[in-house]
């Protein structure tokens, strides 16, 4: 039990995919225009990214090793697929305001990352917490993000006021530069945060937390 709350934990934090791992930014940067967006991204790479995890492992050991990457995208694909059926018949203005990125699930370096580093190298168990604890992680960035830009571009927050009627709204922030401003101080914000958990427990400083090798995990496995 304890390895499986590690690898379902580590996504929620130590390997936290956009902050600490710095990977799948494309959709980060792109739809968190407002919280809304964010969490519907989030919840469909949950959806993809544990099931596609769960497939791997189930046929790592038939998969031939030259076409691995090819079957990995094909099973990626297919989850995909589903997802875009599901939000066309239950959440239609989601998938309207998702648009491209809704496909673009397919070639998300997340996805694929755990489907080569972890569920084709462990079992069904251990991958299903994998993928469920980065989707987790990933979908709680995006929400974050989302929410933080909502906040000061609209006044709202999964559209609910919740800024003073004089508030004038500072519209860089739904814009393409205010998506890098506020990945830019949260990751900021992650390191400067990392750095004083290494100082309390007497480590070294890290010149850049967020790519630190041990964050990655890929190499280890």
């Amino acid at each position: 039990m304890s390895r499986l709350w590690k690898e379902f934990s580590k996504g929620l934090w130590d390997e936290l995919p956009p902050f600490k791992v710095v990977l799948g930014l494309c959709p980060v940067l792109a739809v968190t225009k407002t919280a809304d967006n964010g969490f519907g991204m989030g919840m469909a790479v949950i959806f993809v990214l544990t099931f596609s995890n769960v497939m791997v492992s189930l046929v790592r050991k038939l998969i031939p090793t030259k076409v691995r990457i090819a079957c990995f995208i094909v099973i990626v694909a297919s989850l995909v697929v589903a997802v875009e059926l599901l939000m066309q018949a239950f959440a239609y203005p989601l998938y309207q305001q998702l648009g491209i990125f809704v496909p673009l699930i397919v070639v998300n370096c997340i996805i694929l990352g755990r489907a080569e580093a972890f569920a084709s190298k462990n079992n069904v168990i251990y991958s299903a917490a994998d993928g469920l604890g980065m989707g987790i992680g990933f979908a709680a960035s995006l929400t974050f993000l989302g929410a933080l830009r909502e906040v000061f571009g609209y006044g709202t927050v999964f559209g609910n006021q919740i800024m003073p009627q004089s508030f004038e709204p500072f519209s860089f922030m739904i814009e393409a530069p205010g998506a890098f401003v506020c990945l830019g101080l949260v990751l900021g914000a992650m390191n400067t945060l990392t750095n004083w958990q290494r100082k309390r427990k007497g480590l070294a400083v890290l010149d850049n937390p967020s790519h630190e090798c041990k964050t990655c995990g890929i190499c280890s496995r």
